[in-house]
Parts: structure tokens; sequence; C-alpha cells
């Protein structure tokens, strides 16, 4: 698997990641939401240098031109619902791709330990396709690989793309252990060293679905 962070080389993308983490700013939940989607065109950008590309000619009022443009069929794929913002973005710029869901959650048992509920997934065909896989907090890394062995039973991608802003180191290892071939790679914005006994990111940003779309049962 390979590990691309943006943060090792700066740009505007550190705004919008401090802006997410600020807790005076995160009361604001529509602009938590749009700094979410504008990480997510960011990376989709990014994600766009690597895309295979073709020599078209197109038609304009006084000639021909001829422009490359991506030939990859796409699927932007999200784990419900914190993800859904970043997924937007990301959407924003792959305007033209397939779409799919997954519905998990953590159910915590005794001693904060968790197991990852699946309710669903809602995927068209993998086969041969470029995933995308966008999750806002990759904490543990569990319920991601999780995640992408579920869609990946509607066929193998060409290859995946993980987008995910804030990671811990924990998880890295465990993404690197899991999903080891080279058909993977992830992509985020900042690396951080430690997890509560909950398997929250510190300093991360806190429950980026509730910052997003409001408090949950």
């Amino acid at each position: 698997m390979k590990i691309i962070n943006l943060s090792e080389n700066n740009s505007i993308l550190n705004r919008f990641i401090a802006e997410i983490r600020d807790q005076k700013i995160q009361k604001d939940s529509m602009r938590f939401r749009r700094n979410l989607e504008r990480i997510g065109e960011i990376f989709a950008y990014e994600i766009s240098k690597t895309l295979e590309y073709t020599a078209t000619d197109v038609t304009t009022p006084l000639g021909i031109a001829q422009c490359n443009l991506p030939e990859n069929e796409i699927v932007v794929s999200t784990i419900l619902r914190a993800g859904l913002p970043l997924h937007a973005g990301i959407l924003n710029y792959f305007d033209r791709a397939q779409n799919a869901f997954v519905a998990a959650y953590r159910k915590y048992g005794k001693d904060n330990k968790f197991t990852i509920q699946f309710e669903y997934a809602s995927t068209p065909s993998l086969q041969d396709k470029l995933l995308i896989i966008a999750d806002t907090m990759l904490a543990t890394g569990s319920s991601l690989v999780l995640a992408y062995q579920k869609l990946c039973e509607s066929g193998e991608p060409k290859h995946t793309h993980l987008v995910c802003p804030i990671a811990s180191e924990q998880s890295l290892g465990y993404l690197s252990k899991h999903l080891p071939h080279k058909k993977v790679t992830l992509w985020v914005a900042a690396v951080d060293q430690e997890l509560t006994n909950k398997s929250y990111i510190v300093p991360g940003l806190g429950d980026a679905g509730d910052l997003a779309y409001g408090d949950k049962l």
C-alpha cells in the first residue's frame, strides 16, 4: 500500500484542516461541511494526476482542439454519515463517477471495546474500475478495511484510493498490514499519534458526523 501525506508540502489545504479542527469554527456546521467538501476537492484534484488519459478531439466554434481527457471508470464511495461532505467534494470533480455507500457504525460493549456493525452496502460493479473511498477520520482502520472488503464483493477494482484527511499512526500500521498489495493508495492530510481508550484520535477534531449533521442518540 502506498501512503501519500499532502501535509508534507504546504498548501491552502492547511487552512481547511486547521478550520475543521478549530473548536470555535466547528460551531458553524455549514462551514464545517463546506471545509470537508473543499478538502475532498483538493484530494480529487491530486488523484486526477494519477489517472490514465487519452488524446481526444474537441470541436470548438473555430476548429478542432486536442485535449487529454481521463478515461478511467470511477466509483466514489463513503461510509455513512461522517464521510458525506468529503464524498460530495470528490464528486464535484469526478462528476461522471458512479457512487457507492456503506452504512456502518461502532457498537460499544464493556471496557470501551467495540465491534463494527454493518447495515448495508449499495454499490455498482467495481470490476476493473477505479474505487475511491472517502472517510473523514481514520482512527483504528478496522472499519475502512471492512468497508473495502465488503465493497470488493461487487468486483475487484483496478485500483483503490482511500481518502482520509485525518489519520492516526496506529491506523497506518493496521492498513499496511491488512491491505499490503500495491493496488491501494492511502491519501491523508494529517497524521496524529494518539488514540484515547475509546479509539478517538487526539488531537483529531471530535466526532465529524455530529459536527456536520448534529448530535445522535
